[in-house]
């Protein structure tokens, strides 16, 4: 895009305004998403609970690091074949999507700051993101049931 003489210096700044304003909102927006504490199989989850629009759209963007018994949910308002991808996020994820009642349909690996879609194979309720290889690593895989989801709030 070529900017006009004169025109440029303020729309740089304001893009740099815009920039550092929606980074604002992203670690505001994570900081403020409640936990949940998970089961699978032996092991225990503490979830972050992306049930809003606006922590769904973030999720874990722009993350460096995750401890390993930590992971996110993405509580949806309705049953459907929802779809992930990795667009500004740079840790390797693996996703599980379940339904109402907490079974996994399936499970997905998405490699950093890609558009590929990750897409649930079934109608889907709750997307679980953990760290790459988490559920192949622990024996969890699609039938198995995850505990908790019966607590999660409500999405809005």
């Amino acid at each position: 895009m070529k900017l006009q003489s004169g025109v440029s210096r303020p729309l740089v700044a304001l893009g740099f305004g815009l920039v550092g304003a929606l980074a604002a909102g992203t670690a505001a927006a994570q900081q403020a998403m409640p936990m949940a504490e998970l089961g699978a199989g032996m092991f225990r989850i503490e979830a972050e609970v992306a049930h809003t629009f606006q922590n769904r759209q973030i999720g874990l963007m722009n993350r460096r690091t995750m401890p390993l018994h930590r992971g996110m949910v993405f509580v949806f308002p309705e049953d459907a074949r929802h779809c992930m991808w990795m667009k500004n996020t740079y840790l390797p994820l693996s996703v599980a999507f379940l339904d109402a009642q907490g079974r996994v349909l399936n499970i997905e690996d998405m490699q950093p700051q890609t558009e590929d879609n990750h897409c649930a194979s079934a109608p889907a309720r709750f997307a679980l993101e953990m760290n790459l290889g988490w559920f192949r690593e622990r024996g969890i895989k699609p039938g198995d049931t995850l505990r908790g989801i019966d607590r999660l709030p409500v999405a809005r």
